[in-house]
This record gives structure tokens, C-alpha cells and sequence, in this order.
């Protein structure tokens, strides 16, 4: 099938225009002088601007040393041929691990990338035998053994489901199965990995394949992305930057280590730098057998880095280099503690991207400090999470982060006991976004709302689904179509304004029809507002919201309303609290009593990892249902690969099998952010 680049809808493969959108599949405009050019050429005929869907292709072969790669001709050669005068980017460099990096484009010499012109393709130009990928550099051998070559290659069909692609949705439809059939090792060791870095740093896979004894891996093209070394020597660097990019390494290095992938960082023309100036790799490099890499083949990595620098270094950091390289430092526990220590003599100001503008000390309202970064590569770590006073420390506090995306999903169901639903919720976004050719960005602004009518109260539906629909349009009007208060949050009053609106309208349609002690209808409430990586949060009953991270996994982060929890709060210890025959009755609601009684709590944090927020009812939490099977239904969803929908499915699908005695909602939301050097850089005035 081919998938609309407009409308993203799915036309057959015979299709020459878009069956939804009109659009042409055959052509586009060049992005440059706006000529139309077709999808399987690489260059626009008027102005030359390269418009062909380049991919970086890895071909892996079964035979022995010496053998060629099918598709190999005549004229591939070794990467370290210097009669090679047809490769299209720098050659990935040897490395002796002893930290001798050969490598001349260190010094900013680097040759710019060369794209071939148009010619007729033979037989043995394509990497596949259905003649999608045709080579456009020869393919080169990459290692000793000759059973590795590199090229890049002409995605001629790029609007068609890639065969990776289609394994993937086959995968998705039979209950979850590994994606392993058919697939190549190499390409699994991306996706392993990529569950532990941010989105960026490894270049996305577009297709991979198994054919004849050979591997086949396609990859983002990161042949015209800045070279680390390049931008080190470009320009002298604030000792914060060169900390935060050392620091870096080392997490790349900790990770790599387990796949055995440190050889990735010590070729220093694998080393790349995005649009945000966010350390990322062209390619994974694996290490070869009886290889012995240890700590001083980086600390040579760092030395060849320094010898770029415009100034001189920091005593403090070379000495570190110096002993890192000596293998006076055993662990990266021990050199992380170094940087930081450098980092911390420093005493650099933290700066919040988000303040509580105008908001005064308030018993009834509890303000989260804001979540304090972890480091830039890694998402995934062991141990206890990391308390406030350690997140301190880390080096990428001074590192401001950026939302990178946004999704969500939400689905409520009746249960298995109940004959009509009393939950309700609303999902609102607006996202804008921004493409470039090394990545991309987005403004996000989201609403989302859940009520659970209170059981066995009449019109406990209504009161929800009007709570909804009060705090909704009261949203829309006082921040999301306000040009002044949308760039940020709104302030803690007009959070509390639109609750107390809210409760107000239950209240007076409770009283107009004479609703009086457990006839009145009420709701509870939990709703986030999400500006950028700035988020708040209400909540109001005995619904919950949760947030999933790698690093300091489930964590709930609203409080119940109930009489159990008041006696804990009041020091009561947990089995006496909840040993009362009333522990669950609700403290707080929305509807039953006027607006002198609601204390809505009110929270805000920032978003500076990659985030799972879960807002969910009492149908879902209840026997801490969620809390035990947090790591098989919420952990995987981390990841931009997994499906939300199916996820919201399969938690609905959880709480009627070990509850279902209630109403069951949930909704999920999936934040991912990277690091912002730009707007660091911006900072330090740089």
C-alpha cells in the first residue's frame, strides 16, 4: 500500500494520485525552487537540491573473511583506501583501542557530501530483488573480515509500507509476539537499545531484512549532521557545555557497554551533534571479538577532543582526563562523580522553565517541586530512584528540556456489574509542530478531564458528564483562547475558580430538585493542563493520577479523599485508618455541598524525562491493581512504538477481569522531551 505524506491515508500501490486527499503519489515539489520532481530521483532537475528519500544502508553477510556482500561492485573498497575518491561522507575511522583515533576529519577538514546525478540503473545497483533500494554510493567494506560494507542507497518507492513496517503491524495483531521472525539481530540491538536512550540519539530504522545469509539494516542518512569534533573545535565552549557533553559519554558509554557497543563512541566520526546540539551516533559499531575496551580508551577519546579546543582547558578537567586515560579511574561511577564535583564548584543558578507566578503560600494547595532531570542519554537505570538532593547534582540540571511529543489516549467502559456508566472524561489538544531535516519539535497544549459520578447517588452520570463538560469549556475560554494566558499555565485562582464553578453547578441542580443526603448526585474529579513540558494538576475525590518513568518508575501522585487517608494525615497508622468501617467514604466531592467546603488540591511539576501520565477511577485502581501490574501494562508503553489505544484497551480489559464491579476509565498520556542545548546556550550567553 501507499501511505498518503498528506492525509496519511492507505492507497493501493497502482495508485497515481490519493484517493482521499487528490494529492499526487508519483511526485512532489522540491522544497528548494518548487519544481515537480519525481519520488525515485535524487536530485531536482532545475536547481540540483537533493529531493530523493536517501537512506544509509548496512548489508551484513554469512560468508566467510573475505567475501563481498551481494550487490557489492567492482569498485567498493575498504574504508581505509585512500584511492577511494567515490565514498559520500567520512569514512567511520580505525581505532587500535588503545585511543589512537585515526581520523582527519578531527580537525574540521571534512569533505562535504557528494549525491550522484540520475542515470539508469542496472540489475546489481539495488540492494532488494523487488528493485526499491538502489545504490547511489558503491557499498564499502567496513571491517577486517569483509562481512560487513556501508552505502547509501535511493528509497524509490517511499510512500510504500516497508517490509519492516509490515512486520511490525503483523506483530502487533498476534498478541504481542516479539518482533523476531524474519527480522536481523542487528536491527533488534537498535531497538534495545532505543528503550533506554532519548528519541535522537540512534538514527530511526526504515527497514531491515534477512535474504540469502545477509542482514539488511536501512538508517536515517546522518551523513550532513554536525561532527562532535567539529563543533568542539569550532568555537570556545563554557565549561558547562564541555561537562555536559562529557557527561554524555560516559552514560552512552554505561549503556553501550551492555551490548557490547562501546566501539560506537570511539570512533570519533560516528559522533554527531542534531539541530539542538544533542549528542547522537551515526551508527552502532560493535565491538570485535577479544576486544578489551576499557575506561582509558575514552579518556583518549576525550584527549583527541581537547586538542580541537580554541582555549585552555580547565585544569581540574585535564587532570580528570589525564588520570581517566592513566586508568587511575576504575568505574564511571567514580568519573560521573568527578564531573560533578567540577560541575558543583561551579555553583551554577538552576533555572526553572516554569514559576508559580502570583501564587502565595496556601495550606490547601500542594505545590510539587519540579522534577529534576536525569542525564541526556539514558532513560532506563537500576536501583532506588533518585531523591532530589542526588537529582541535584547531575550535570544536566543545567540543561533545560524540550517537549519532542505528545500523545494520548482514553476509553471508559461500564464493567462488568453496573447497567449504565457513571465516568466521563475529555481529552483536548493542540499541538504545533516543527519539521526539520535532523529532527523535530512541538508547542503543546493539552486538557484532560475524569469524573467518576459518585455510585448509588441519582443522576450520578449527569453530575459527571456536566463537571466535564463546566471545566472544558471554562478552559477553552479563560486559557486556550486567551492570547495571554496561553503561553503558560494558568495561575493557581483560576484553577481553583473553574473547580469551584464547577461544584457550584451540581450544587445549585442538586438543590433545584431537592436532592438532600445520599440523593444528591456529586463527582470526583482529576484533571492535568499540559503547556510545553509545564504541567497542572486538580484533583478533587478518590480518582488518581499517576505518573510511569524509566527511572523512578509508578508513582501516584494524587492523594485520596478519604476518611482513611484524613486519619493518616492526622498520624492514625495505615491498618488502624483503613480498618474503620467508613475508611473509603469520600472527604471531598464535587456537587453534594456549596463551594465553602471544596478544597481542590493543586499541583505542578515539569516534564524533564520521558513521562507516562495515568488518570484513572476507582475502577481501575481499586485492590491496587495498578500498582501491580505497573511493569507488564504501563512500562512498555514508555516506548513511542507502543500503541496508547491498545494500551487504555488492555488496562480496561485488566480491571474487569480482577475488578469489574464499577465503572472503569482511564486515560494516557505519553510525553517525550529531549534536552534543549540551544536554549542553554541562549543562557550562558554563549
Amino acid at each position: 500500500m501507499l501511505i498518503c505524506p498528506q492525509c496519511e491515508f492507505s492507497n493501493p500501490v497502482s495508485n497515481k494520485f490519493c484517493y482521499r486527499c487528490g494529492i499526487s503519489l508519483i511526485e512532489k515539489k522540491c522544497h528548494e525552487c518548487g519544481s515537480v520532481v519525481p519520488f525515485d530521483t535524487v536530485k531536482c532537475h532545475n536547481c540540483n537540491a537533493v529531493t530523493g528519500t536517501v537512506r544509509w544502508a548496512i548489508v551484513c553477510s554469512g560468508g566467510g573473511p573475505g567475501a563481498c556482500p551481494r550487490g557489492a561492485r567492482r569498485d567498493c573498497a575498504s574504508p581505509h583506501d585512500p584511492s577511494n575518491s567515490n565514498h559520500l561522507t567520512n569514512i567511520p575511522p580505525e581505532s587500535d583501542f588503545s585511543g589512537t583515533v585515526e581520523n582527519p576529519s578531527v580537525t574540521g577538514d571534512k569533505e562535504p557530501v557528494r549525491y550522484p546525478t540520475t542515470r539508469p540503473a542496472e540489475d546489481d545497483d539495488y540492494l532488494d530483488p523487488q528493485h526499491r533500494y538502489q545504490l547511489i554510493s558503491p557499498l564499502r567494506i567496513t571491517d577486517e573480515s569483509a562481512t560487513e560494507s556501508e552505502a547509501m542507497v535511493l528509497d524509490r518507492q517511499p510512500l510504500q509500507i516497508s517490509l519492516l513496517s509490515a512486520l511490525e503491524i503483523l506483530s502487533g495483531e498476534e498478541d504481542s509476539r516479539p518482533l523476531d521472525v524474519g527480522i536481523p539481530k542487528m536491527a533488534q540491538i537498535y531497538w534495545q537499545l532505543q528503550s533506554h536512550l532519548y528519541e535522537g540519539i540512534l538514527p530511526k530504522i526504515y527497514d531491515a531484512w534477512i535474504s540469502d545469509s545477509q542482514e539488511v539494516v536501512l538508517l536515517e542518512d546522518r551523513s550532513d549532521w554536525q561532527l562532535l569534533a567539529d563543533w568542539w573545535g569550532d568555537r570556545p565552549l563554557p565549561l558547562d557545555q564541555i561537562l555536559f557533553v562529557l557527561d554524555s559519554l560516559v552514560e552512552l558509554w554505561e549503556i553501550l557497554a551492555s551490548f557490547a557497543c562501546r566501539q560506537s563512541l570511539l570512533l570519533i566520526s560516528n559522533l554527531v551533534l542534531d539541530e539542538y546540539l544533542v549528542l547522537g551516533l551515526k551508527r552502532i559499531y560493535w565491538e570485535p571479538v577479544n576486544s578489551q575496551i576499557t575506561l582509558p580508551n575514552l579518556g583518549k577519546l576525550w584527549e583527541r577532543l581537547f586538542e580541537q579546543s580554541q582555549e585552555t582547558q580547565d585544569g581540574a578537567l585535564l587532570i580528570l582526563t589525564e588520570q581517566l586515560t592513566s586508568g587511575k579511574i576504575d568505574t564511571t561511577e567514580q568519573l560521573r562523580s568527578r564531573l560533578r564535583a567540577i560541575a558543583l564548584r561551579r555553583e551554577p543558578e538552576i533555572e526553572r522553565p516554569f514559576s508559580n507566578t502570583g501564587v502565595e503560600s496556601d495550606s490547601d494547595i500542594n505545590i510539587q517541586p519540579p522534577i529534576i532531570p536525569s542525564a541526556p542519554t539514558r532513560l532506563q537505570t537500576s536501583g532506588q530512584p533518585q531523591t532530589t538532593s542526588q537529582a541535584m547534582d547531575d550535570i544536566s540540571t543545567m540543561v533545560p528540556m524540550q517537549l519532542f511529543s505528545l500523545e494520548d489516549a482514553g476509553l471508559t467502559d461500564t464493567g462488568r456489574q453496573r447497567d449504565r456508566n457513571e465516568d466521563a472524561f475529555c481529552i483536548y489538544t493542540q499541538i504545533e509542530r516543527f519539521e526539520t531535516k535532523m529532527g523535530r519539535a512541538i508547542h503543546a497544549t493539552g486538557l484532560y478531564i475524569l469524573c467518576d459520578g459518585m455510585g448509588g447517588h441519582a443522576g450520578s452520570e449527569v453530575a459527571s458528564a456536566l463537571a466535564v463538560d463546566i471545566l472544558r469549556n471554562y478552559f477553552q475560554t479563560h486559557w486556550i483562547q486567551t492570547p495571554d494566558l496561553h503561553a503558560q499555565l494558568p495561575p493557581v485562582d483560576r484553577l481553583r475558580e473553574a473547580v469551584l464553578e464547577a461544584n457550584q453547578a451540581i450544587y445549585d441542580l442538586n438543590q433545584q430538585h431537592g436532592r438532600n443526603g445520599t440523593g444528591r448526585m456529586g463527582t470526583t474529579l482529576v484533571l492535568v493542563l499540559i503547556q510545553d513540558t509545564n504541567v497542572a494538576i486538580i484533583h478533587v475525590g478518590d480518582s488518581r493520577l499517576y505518573k510511569f518513568t524509566r527511572k523512578q518508575g509508578l508513582t501516584q501522585v494524587t492523594r485520596d479523599h478519604d476518611v482513611a487517608q484524613r486519619e493518616i494525615q492526622r498520624g492514625v497508622a495505615p491498618e488502624i485508618a483503613y480498618s474503620r468501617s467508613d475508611a473509603y467514604q469520600l472527604t471531598q466531592a464535587l456537587g453534594p455541598r456549596n463551594s465553602d467546603f471544596i478544597k481542590p488540591d493543586i499541583q505542578f511539576l515539569d516534564i524533564n524525562e520521558d513521562l507516562l501520565l495515568i488518570l484513572s477511577s476507582d475502577g481501575l485502581t481499586d485492590n491496587d491493581l495498578v500498582e501491580q501490574y505497573a511493569n507488564t501494562h504501563l512500562e512498555p508503553l514508555i516506548s513511542s512504538r507502543a500503541s496508547l489505544e491498545r494500551g487504555v484497551n488492555e488496562l480496561i480489559d485488566l480491571a474487569n477481569e480482577y475488578n469489574g464491579h464499577d465503572n472503569i476509565t482511564t486515560v494516557l498520556i505519553r510525553a517525550k522531551v529531549r534536552p534543549n542545548l540551544c536554549s542553554f546556550r541562549e543562557q550562558q550567553s554563549c
